[in-house]
């Protein structure tokens, strides 16, 4: 149901893989949060603003919280100066990624409230 939303890449093992997901960022937003879907990527606002680095950091942060990996484990691969952003998680399995999505989807149309 979200696979388009990213790149998957097995391990050795089932939850040893690497997943790519595509970003579009709004930073300065008035808070941090997946929002939905922006056409083939994930919405996603962050407070932190655009300057030296610190909304790709808490864009950085906002995934690993997401997907329930260490922060050591994400790392940004493309788009350091764009909305567009490709963020790499190490040490996924591709059903865990398809499965957390789906609940931060769910979440963000519900208006973020639990």
């Amino acid at each position: 149901m979200f696979d388009d939303l990213f790149d998957y890449t097995a391990g050795d093992n089932e939850e040893d893989g690497t997943a790519v997901v595509r970003l579009h960022v709004q930073p300065g937003a008035g808070k941090t949060a997946v929002v939905g879907r922006h056409g083939d990527a994930i919405k996603v606002r962050v407070a932190a603003p655009p300057e030296g680095g610190r909304a790709n950091d808490a864009v950085v942060a906002l995934v690993a919280q997401t997907f329930d990996v260490k922060l050591a484990s994400v790392s940004l691969v493309s788009g350091q100066t764009s909305r567009a952003k490709r963020v790499q998680i190490d040490g996924v399995a591709e059903a865990e990624v398809e499965r957390l999505l789906e609940l931060a989807m769910a979440h963000a149309a519900e208006g973020g409230k639990r």
